[in-house]
């Protein structure tokens, strides 16, 4: 009977630490003095730390203020009064990682005893990505609320403007003299700017009539260059990085021309002492990682085309609001806020999106996404599988980026993909994880981040001490950019935010094996 009882309770055990292992979400066991004792695999890789790291540990190293130094009274509360506050209930509350990055979190605690010692059990369910979900739905809503109301009114004043002209030219074929119709004229004239004003209104709530025809988009750019060189001036150089076996689009070709003209007249207003700006096509597979980042696109196949510029660039509460309709920076009277909104308006009418990418004193990429028109032959193509992923086999990889969101993104795909993985949110802490780890193959790093190391300044700084460290950049600016006048000689290549799985395991690959 002993040995049945025995066996069965090993059996419970074993079972036990199946579903521990096994388990997508965090679970932290701890004693009655908020130690802790034991934790599940899901704990390491959400915050960042080994098992041995953990255990016997206060568990509020795991929190930020003011649960920090707030926790052990929670349960000392709880012990002496039996008044729950979480117990059995769960919160929302915030985690902190091994890298102080904090993060939402979903935490449910339950208590149990051992040999009539307390103990509690704490389930943790990270909400990082059901956060970005509701901001960008958020996002997407006021966006969509906002494009009823300006359809609304555009659509009202287009009604007023229509007995406003239609009077006007009846009164002008009464008026007897040259005074008379030049001051008819001139309020048929205004009349004109406010039609096109409600134009723009419009196509920002993507009620304008388009007439979409198959397209290549370069061709576009190549006829427009003449007259955008006339329209930047001497000042700012034009080039253009055109993909040359483009995907068609079927899109209104004068709204197209309108959104590039736009772009570059913003851009040229972005750089009043000079500089560049390149205009560039590309094709786009998004898969679902890109969808994340690219929030409001759908996965599929797309044409991308991008206008960057080396300006001024926008701090994040103006990229935040820069597709709103009327939302300016420029001075009273030298801009009606509208240009992007509309450009917003056309790609989403279009089937497609548009995007930001900037930085404060580097400068700003606009992407506008179509979607791929594809033909009997393409179709083939487009439903083909994609080229087998490059796997790893346990190399180390040192990924640096700032964005929270993007990080967290980028080493759950490299891990993926059959990599060890370390991160750093910045060059100085990329450059201790360096000196404390020898065995990293590859730094994996953005372009620009805060402080006063750069992605390029990192790498340089990285192969100078470590000679034989492979480097990857990547960033969200045209690659001509990227690639002119800032690498220094330097043999780095750049991978293009926003970028697929596969093309993450073709450019890791490359840089792994490059000498």
């Amino acid at each position: 009977m002993a040995d049945d009882i025995e066996g069965s309770l090993a059996g419970q055990a074993s079972k036990l630490r199946a579903i521990l292992q096994s388990a997508l979400d965090a679970i932290i066991t701890i004693d009655s003095c908020g130690s802790i004792t034991t934790v599940n695999p899901a704990t390491e890789k959400l915050f960042g730390y080994e098992q041995s790291e953990f255990l016997g540990r206060n568990v509020n190293f795991l929190m930020p203020e003011p649960y920090h130094r707030e926790h052990d009274g929670y349960i000392s509360n709880y012990l002496a009064t039996g008044r729950r506050k979480i117990i059995g209930i769960g919160r929302e509350v915030t985690g902190r990682r091994r890298d102080g990055s904090t993060f939402p979190m979903h935490l449910a605690v339950s208590e149990f005893q051992i040999d009539g010692e307390r103990h509690f059990t704490g389930i943790i369910h990270d909400l990082s990505a059901h956060k970005a979900t509701e901001r960008a739905l958020r996002q997407a809503q006021k966006m969509e609320a906002m494009g009823q109301l300006t359809g609304g009114i555009a659509h009202d004043f287009n009604n007023l403007l229509t007995v406003i002209v239609g009077n006007l030219e009846m009164l002008e074929a009464r008026l007897t003299t040259t005074d008379q119709r030049e001051l008819a004229q001139e309020a048929l004239d205004a009349a004109e700017l406010g039609a096109r004003l409600t134009s723009r209104l419009l196509a920002f709530a993507r009620r304008s009539y388009l007439e979409p025809e198959v397209v290549n988009l370069n061709s576009f750019v190549l006829g427009l260059s003449e007259m955008l060189h006339r329209t930047l001036g001497e000042t700012i150089l034009l080039s253009t990085s055109l993909a040359a076996d483009l995907w068609l689009a079927r899109v209104d070709p004068s709204q197209v021309e309108s959104a590039i003209v736009n772009l570059a007249v913003n851009a040229r207003d972005a750089m009043p002492n000079g500089g560049r700006l390149v205009v560039e096509t590309q094709n786009a597979r998004i898969d679902e990682h890109s969808a994340i980042v690219l929030e409001g696109l759908s996965p599929g196949d797309y044409v991308r085309l991008s206008v960057s510029d080396t300006g001024i660039g926008m701090p994040r509460a103006v990229q935040d609001r820069a597709f709103e309709p009327f939302f300016t920076t420029k001075e009273t009277g030298r801009g009606t806020g509208l240009g992007l909104s509309m450009i917003y308006g056309f790609a989403k009418q279009s089937g497609g999106h548009a995007s930001i990418y900037s930085e404060e004193g580097k400068g700003t990429t606009v992407n506008i996404y179509l979607l791929r028109h594809v033909t009997a032959d393409a179709a083939i193509e487009a439903n083909s599988p994609d080229v087998t992923a490059i796997s790893g086999d346990g190399e180390c990889i040192l990924a640096v980026e700032d964005d929270d969101r993007v990080r967290r993104l980028t080493v759950a795909r490299l891990k993926q993909l059959g990599y060890r993985v370390l991160e750093a949110e910045n060059g100085a802490e990329a450059l201790g994880r360096l000196a404390s780890d020898p065995n990293i193959d590859l730094l994996f790093t953005d372009l620009v981040m805060p402080g006063s190391i750069s992605g390029y300044q990192l790498c340089q700084e990285a192969r100078r001490l470590y000679p034989g460290l492979k480097a990857l950049l990547t960033s969200g600016y045209a690659e001509e950019l990227v690639q002119s006048d800032r690498l220094g000689g330097e043999n780095l290549k750049v991978l293009r935010k926003p970028y697929r799985q596969t093309d993450l395991a073709k450019a890791i690959g490359e840089a792994l094996k490059d000498d």
